[in-house]
């Protein structure tokens, strides 16, 4: 990458070349984290830099332990043994937490992406506070540093969140399903776990868009919708590669999109007929009859598996999520032309028990040029989309200046 593609670069020519050298540097980790092992050839051709550029990136990066070279199973030119870049894992982390209506996850990840180790716990629905869900994240946090091997280095936290996020500052403007507002939980958690870094928090549906897009089922896709199922409904799209976040950062509330304005269900919003009242799971448990048993992902997958073996209550309730899940998934297709629509969460569950219904309504309601490519798939990551996306953005200051955030 040349200078020329580095737009707001500006100084002396030293001063250019350093902050061009530290982009670049950037660049290539980026490659790396992403795609776990990249040729030196295959970096430079992406990179549009030359052979001796390329090898003097790679061996700064390795000699602040960031990446490794090493023989690829496949042979390169010749016969000869292909060198192959790779992130070291094991050395350089960060912590990721996700705060889900009804449960808290947090783990170490890898440069690379690579969960090393998680703690997980129920949450108990609407009983907890501020300061119980930071000081369990904070243990969890505490934990999982002193399990990381001697030497390893924590370079970022970040966090999911299931409410609306601000994006200028992070705080939790609103978590509509526990009816909370304004939380400074960021500062709250990096406090409690003394690191000395802050904690970066993001919607959880927009960071599980962002983790299927550049690890997951969207992957490859410039265009892409992503409906995120937790309690309630969330949405994430990704326009020209590009998170598309609003003017502070509450865009694709699309669980608040109202498809039956007339005779719907109410909404925790406090509107009716929002997609997320008429697809989430109260509205599945309540169709299934199953009010009384188990909730959250195990409820859903009960009434999921039921269907499949023949119980009619199950499928029919199945049936009619289904058929506004899918009326939902037209809309927004004829409105974003996305390449992908990837179901996360439990919508996962729901979208693999309605295919047929779902299909039906975009088959018989999206125009055809938009749907003749466009694919609907569940979540590559499974539920680890949002943690996943988390752990981005903790990695996020690396990957933008490796030297500046290890003070090299």
């Amino acid at each position: 990458m040349s200078s020329s593609l580095l737009p707001g670069v500006t100084g002396t020519g030293r001063q250019v070349s350093q902050a061009t050298r530290r982009r670049n540097l950037g660049v290539v980790l980026r490659e790396v984290h992403r795609d776990g092992a990249v040729s030196r050839t295959e970096l430079a051709d992406r990179m549009g830099v030359n052979r001796s550029t390329i090898l003097t990136l790679i061996a700064k990066l390795a000699a602040t332990g960031l990446v490794r070279e090493e023989t690829s199973a496949t042979t390169g030119r010749a016969g000869r043994p292909s060198l192959v870049v790779r992130p070291e894992t094991g050395q350089v982390y960060v912590l990721a937490f996700d705060v889900a209506v009804d449960r808290l996850v947090a783990a170490r990840v890898g440069l690379g992406g690579a969960v090393l180790e998680r703690r997980e716990t129920v949450r108990p629905r609407s009983q907890d506070d501020l300061d119980e869900v930071v000081t369990v994240l904070a243990d969890f946090g505490g934990a999982l540093v002193a399990a990381a091997p001697q030497g390893a280095k924590c370079v970022g936290v970040g966090a999911s969140y299931c409410g609306l996020i601000r994006a200028a500052d992070g705080k939790v403007r609103l978590v509509p399903t526990m009816g909370w507002t304004d939380l400074d939980f960021g500062p709250a958690l990096a406090r409690r776990l003394g690191l000395g870094l802050p904690v970066a928090v993001g919607n959880e549906a927009h960071l599980g868009a962002l983790a299927e897009h550049e690890r997951g089922a969207g992957a490859g896709h410039r265009n892409l919708v992503y409906l995120h199922g937790d309690v309630g409904v969330g949405g994430g799209i990704i326009v020209g590669g590009k998170l598309l976040d609003g003017d502070e950062g509450y865009a694709a509330e699309l669980g608040h999109m109202i498809v039956n304005p007339y005779d719907g269900r109410p909404c925790n919003c406090g509107s009716r007929g929002c997609l997320e009242a008429e697809v989430g799971e109260s509205a599945l448990l309540e169709a299934a009859g199953r009010t009384g048993g188990p909730l959250g992902r195990e409820g859903v997958r009960a009434v999921v598996n039921a269907a499949d073996s023949g119980d009619a209550a199950a499928r029919e309730a199945l049936d009619r999520i289904g058929d506004w899940l899918g009326i939902g998934v037209a809309n927004l297709i004829n409105l974003f032309n996305p390449g992908v629509v990837v179901f996360g969460g439990m919508l996962s569950e729901i979208y693999r028990g309605s295919v047929p219904q779902v299909g039906a309504r975009v088959k018989g309601g999206v125009l055809p040029v938009s749907r003749e490519r466009v694919a609907l798939r569940t979540a590559a990551l499974g539920y680890d989309s949002t943690l996943t996306g988390a752990a981005e953005l903790g990695f996020a200051a690396l990957l933008t200046d490796p030297l500046g955030t290890l003070g090299a």
